[in-house]
């Protein structure tokens, strides 16, 4: 199905469908959208558009309410996706630009994606394993404590205290620091670690009794401890606005929320480079949510992404404001994690 006709017929049909709620018939497209043509040709492009699977009659009605199939042509043809008003931009900036840490990061996202989409938005956490070395700080506390601080990427902050039996001096910790730095900075965890572990320590003796303590320390410090990946989840509420399908839109997605593995398969992988994802009904990994979509994104600073965010709902939602919605957070996500 490639006439512009019809695609504007399926178009306005998705667009009354998500506005009202309700079956939409020939009559209320003609009169809410300048379609040009008469109702007797509107009711044919949509007998059309029903024998090609992408609007169906449902029994009570006798309007029509898309198809997943009718959502994947609508999403695929969006030419531009809703552009964010001034006000979503500046709320935006307002509620993200005040967070303190990544946790905090995190918890607004969520709060922020669930609020302008109406939706129930979802956030990864960012993974260790995803994640590269910023900057490694060595400190001496006193002359045999030694502070050991890791910058990640995603802003995370790791400090070790390191105990060692013999005096550190300044030219030592120095050269030492400088070792780490060439060793670490900019490499991914797992590769850091292998160059942290292949430092060549010098003679045996002090120096290098202090540089093995040191490099366990950090070591330790890269991994992740939290190794299950860990999930945010706001708006809940909102589903509420889908009352009339609560048995088969609301209970299964209500039961996928409290499994963090369900939601992780739901989001996907993530995606760098802006690209949005969406997955409507039978597309996603469950077939028990089978009339849920998913509008997702990868986040994470320049184009690597370090983990997902993006919005859970029954099909019938505003996809071109959703996507816009999913995009503007996470790049501003992004830019807060650049600029950490």
């Amino acid at each position: 199905m490639v006439e512009d006709r019809k695609l504007a017929v399926l178009r306005a049909i998705v667009e009354d469908y998500v506005a009202t709620e309700e079956p939409v018939g020939s009559k209320a497209l003609v009169e809410r959208h300048g379609l040009g043509v008469s109702p007797a040709t509107v009711r044919n492009d949509m007998a059309a558009l029903e024998e090609e699977g992408f609007i169906t009659q449902p029994h009570t009605s006798a309007g029509r309410v898309p198809t997943d199939k009718g959502y994947r042509l609508f999403v695929d043809r969006l030419t531009t996706v809703k552009p964010m008003s001034v006000a979503e931009k500046r709320a935006i900036a307002t509620l993200l630009d005040g967070a303190v840490d990544l946790d905090d990061v995190v918890q607004r996202s969520v709060r922020l994606l669930s609020q302008l989409t109406r939706q129930v938005a979802v956030m990864q956490y960012p993974t260790l394993s995803a994640s590269t070395v910023r900057h490694v700080e060595l400190v001496a506390l006193t002359p045999t404590r030694l502070l050991v601080v890791l910058i990640l990427s995603t802003g995370r902050v790791e400090q070790r205290l390191v105990e060692v039996e013999t005096p550190v001096g300044d030219e030592d910790l120095a050269r030492l620091r400088s070792g780490l730095l060439h060793a670490a900075v900019g490499a991914r965890l797992p590769d850091a670690a292998n160059a942290l572990h292949a430092l060549d320590p010098g003679p045996d003796g002090p120096a290098s009794a202090t540089t093995a303590a040191v490099v366990i320390a950090l070591v330790e410090a890269m991994s992740d401890h939290r190794s299950e990946e860990r999930v945010v989840v706001g708006g809940t509420a909102n589903l509420a606005r889908y009352g009339d399908s609560f048995d088969t839109a609301v209970r299964p997605l209500l039961e996928a929320l409290e499994e963090h593995v369900v939601l992780l398969k739901l989001l996907g992988e993530a995606t760098g480079g802006g690209t949005v994802t969406v997955r409507i009904g039978h597309e996603g990994p469950y077939q028990e949510l089978a009339s849920t979509s998913v509008v997702a994104t990868g986040y994470g600073p320049s184009e690597h992404a370090l983990a997902t965010l993006g919005i859970v709902g029954p099909t019938r939602m505003d996809y071109p404001g959703t996507m816009a919605a999913v995009r503007a957070v996470a790049r501003y996500v992004s830019r807060i994690l650049d600029e950490a």
